[in-house]
């Protein structure tokens, strides 16, 4: 009988611990801060005050911090490290004084001076230990003086002259769900992973800057030639906040299902004509996801135009930064992409550092949808804006044929990879392309109605939560009834996600690369050449040089030479494929060349050409390399140059009449 009610506890305690582990939970942090800018010598002082739930079944002993300023702070961070194999050297070469930091960290918790300890490999990560455990549903709180010397802006945060980008300025604590900690450096190529709580921050500023933050402005004061504003905002993970003395304000309201909210357009005083339309550009983004995917539900949202140039932008909780491109309808395509990060990203926080498409690339498929809706088609603004020419040989979709290439060459890397783990070329093509075409099959297999109605139940489930990718399939099979297993399986393996086509042969005029996963192109165009002997040369150029790149690949070019009357030229004939499936790459090819290297006028005043001949055989074999992320590039190469000259050869006549 006792073996018996034993066996029973043993069975109850494990059922209670099943049921334990399978209850999903996460940590919340609310948030209490005061900072203020001092544009004279580009700092931050603040303080903050966290009061952090400890939601899981584990009592901790210590929290990690990002301390994410001071990535900034010199060239042995993961961040320098990662620009440098990103081939940008600006920050590694950047001054003291252009860099940054955070220090006079004084933590106390419940009122009690606590201890810190570095983590043993990146400056931008500390371990609070807690002076006693803190029990499974309790909180505590903790709080510290913080100062923050802000960088140029290399990467997100920092300031532009006296435009500031305050974007991971405070110390923030690790997110601890059921993987355990998620500790990470500062990256410029990969995002982030943060705990959803409230936000309380009073801000201030020099009066004479407009300021752009995350969340509701409650009131705002002046006192001395400072404003102090005060921010508020529920159910987001992030904070940030922007500050410029030239912004034009914009401001409109949106009627949604639940109510009416607020939406704002900073932008600088250069880019008057290109935001003329801004505001209806952030209402069709908020519309078509709100519809797509689920309600807006925060109160505000705002868009801001960074000082910097290019065609970038990055999100944050109910507020995104962009810089400005050359025309309306990328700056339409580019503030959908980033208001759409509300969603993912904002919202469903699922972790952008480990899994980067479910934040960039479901919303690259909204993004393609969007344009559709809109435009038609995918093409994006930045060939459109070329001469009509070029823009009628591009394709309708650049970063398709770009992710066609290097799956051709055996180059990319599963769907499934993380942010600092892809390629910096793999990091737009994979996560962001080839993501979306992923989400188009999903799509496809549901129907677009099933599918919508999926996405509406994912955002519901998993809206101001971390969701993961097993979290997403498991809700496609629920919602479909089938087993996902073989759509989801692709997210973990390379090459196409499109059955290829076989494809035809096409004549076209200098370059084409519309369609090229249905074509074959061969390319006709007139061609010159000069040199001293042969002169002007003039004749065409043949070839097959496409993107994708064909195994066969030819190059002739005929010319007839002006002042040799003779037919010169070049040409080369390869044969490449791929031994491998990491990029490794044999070729066999064959050059050869023609063309005048002397003249000679003989005795008869006739000028004779003396003709060069080359041909070059040639085998070659790229190794492959075992980190993706490497640009080294290992090769073996055999060449023979056989070579063809016709020369002059005198001789003199020694025999003397007598």
């Amino acid at each position: 009988m006792k073996k018996l009610f034993l066996l029973i506890c043993i069975n109850c305690q494990l059922s209670a611990a099943f049921c334990q582990q399978s209850t999903y939970w996460q940590q919340q942090v609310d948030y209490t801060i005061d900072v203020s800018l001092n544009d004279a010598d580009h700092t931050l002082d603040g303080y903050i005050s966290m009061q952090y739930y400890n939601n899981s079944g584990d009592s901790l002993h210590f929290i990690w911090f990002h301390v994410w300023p001071n990535a900034y702070k010199n060239d042995k961070t993961a961040f320098s490290d990662q620009l440098l194999e990103n081939g940008r050297t600006d920050f590694y070469f950047s001054n003291n004084d252009d860099r940054g930091y955070i220090n006079r960290l004084g933590f106390k918790v419940n009122g009690i001076t606590s201890s810190i300890e570095d983590h043993p490999q990146h400056q931008d990560i500390i371990k609070l230990l807690l002076p006693e455990p803190l029990a499974p549903n309790t909180s505590t709180k903790i709080e510290t003086a913080f100062h923050v010397k802000l960088p140029n802006n290399f990467s997100r945060s920092g300031h532009i002259n006296q435009s500031y980008q305050i974007t991971q300025w405070y110390p923030k604590p690790a997110v601890f769900d059921k993987n355990g900690w998620h500790e990470m450096p500062y990256l410029d190529q990969g995002e982030f992973y943060s705990e959803f709580g409230n936000f309380d921050v009073h801000i201030s500023v020099p009066e004479k800057y407009i300021v752009a933050s995350t969340g509701i402005l409650k009131d705002e004061k002046k006192e001395n030639g400072i404003k102090t504003l005060h921010y508020k905002q529920e159910n987001i993970h992030d904070f940030a906040w922007f500050a410029d003395k030239d912004f034009i304000v914009k401001h409109d309201t949106l009627q949604l299902k639940s109510g009416i909210i607020d939406v704002y357009a900073y932008h600088l005083k250069s880019g008057e004509a290109l935001w003329k339309n801004a505001l209806n550009n952030i209402k069709s983004a908020i519309i078509t996801k709100s519809n797509w995917v689920g309600e807006y539900p925060y109160q505000i949202v705002t868009v801001v135009e960074s000082p910097a140039k290019g065609d970038n932008g990055m999100e944050y909780p109910t507020i995104t930064l962009i810089s400005t491109p050359s025309d309306e309808k990328s700056l339409d395509f580019l503030i959908n992409h980033e208001v759409g990060h509300n969603w993912f990203y904002g919202i469903l926080g699922s972790n952008e550092r480990k899994h980067p498409w479910m934040d960039e690339g479901i919303n690259t498929y909204y993004d393609n949808r969007y344009a559709q809706l809109f435009y038609g088609n995918t093409k994006t603004e930045m060939i459109e804006s070329k001469s009509g020419f070029i823009k009628n040989r591009m394709p309708d979709d650049l970063m398709k044929t770009l992710l066609q290439t290097i799956i051709k060459n055996k180059k990319d890397q599963p769907i499934e990879t993380a942010s600092s783990e892809f390629s910096y070329l793999n990091y737009g093509l994979i996560a962001y392309t080839k993501t979306g075409e992923w989400m188009k099959l999903l799509e496809k297999e549901m129907g677009q109605s099933t599918f919508d109605d999926f996405m509406h139940a994912y955002f519901n489930k998993w809206k101001f939560k971390h969701p993961y990718p097993e979290d997403l399939k498991d809700l496609a099979t629920e919602k479909t009834g089938k087993n996902m297993d073989a759509l989801f399986s692709l997210l973990h393996t390379k090459g196409s996600l499109n059955k290829p086509v076989k494809k035809d042969i096409r004549l076209a005029a200098f370059l084409n690369l519309k369609e090229t996963d249905k074509h074959n192109y061969i390319f006709l165009s007139p061609s010159v050449g000069y040199n001293f002997y042969d002169k002007l040369m003039v004749g065409g150029l043949i070839h097959n040089y496409n993107l994708p790149e064909s195994n066969f690949q030819f190059l002739i070019t005929p010319l007839y030479a002006t002042g040799s009357k003779k037919i010169n030229g070049l040409g080369r004939i390869s044969y490449n494929w791929h031994p491998g499936s990491n990029g490794q790459k044999a070729i066999i090819s064959v050059a050869a060349s023609k063309f005048t290297a002397d003249e000679f006028t003989d005795s008869t005043n006739t000028k004779n050409y003396l003709p060069f001949r080359k041909i070059v055989p040639s085998f070659k074999y790229i190794f492959a390399n075992s980190n993706p992320r490497s640009t080294v590039r290992k090769f073996i190469q055999w060449k023979t140059f056989l070579i063809n000259e016709t020369s002059l050869l005198f001789s003199r006549d020694t025999a003397q009449q007598l």
